[in-house]
């Protein structure tokens, strides 16, 4: 089963549109998690005509018609894999076990909201994954996304995508 995770895309705030490169992964995945802050109602729309199966939850920055459609936390089995979707976990320092504390169900656990890209493992085994963002790249290098698969009851071959830079990527004076 494929996966694709995206997070972020503040439509039209950000972007005027998501990139080719992502709309092309989404058609392909089998089942497309994210994790929030759409911004507008068109987005979803647009996720939910083109992806076989949408998984997602509404963000800080998702007006009332998106929390209307979309839950704070999104649960699902997909492959003998129990994953759950959540835009907010708080600060970096101590992620792993409030994470592991809040969602002792879980085997994976997609977040988004920082757009800084994360993969970790909390002691327990749950698995952490944050995609960035596709539109908005803020301190990072580069816009995001992930792609996995699911395989065995397991996850397997979690890839983080960069997206070619919109605008040239101007070198840090520091």
């Amino acid at each position: 089963m494929r996966l694709l995770l995206t997070s972020d895309t503040h439509l039209p705030k950000r972007a005027r549109r998501l990139p080719a490169e992502l709309l092309a992964g989404i058609e392909a995945a089998d089942v497309v998690l994210h994790a929030g802050d759409w911004v507008d109602v068109e987005t979803l729309d647009l996720l939910e005509a083109r992806a076989k199966r949408l998984l997602g939850v509404h963000g800080n920055n998702d007006g009332s018609e998106l929390r209307a459609r979309l839950p704070e936390v999104a649960r699902a089995e997909l492959g003998g894999v129990r994953f759950g979707i959540v835009h907010e976990t708080g600060h970096a320092q101590g992620r792993e076990r409030r994470c592991e504390e809040r969602f002792p169900d879980l085997d994976v656990l997609v977040f988004g909201h920082s757009h800084i890209p994360w993969d970790s493992t909390a002691p327990g085994g749950l698995r952490l994954l944050n995609p960035g963002s596709p539109t908005d790249r803020r301190r990072q290098p580069y816009c995001t996304y992930m792609t996995a698969l699911v395989t065995g009851g397991r996850l397997a071959e979690v890839r983080l995508h960069r997206l070619p830079p919109r605008h040239p990527v101007r070198p840090d004076p520091h």
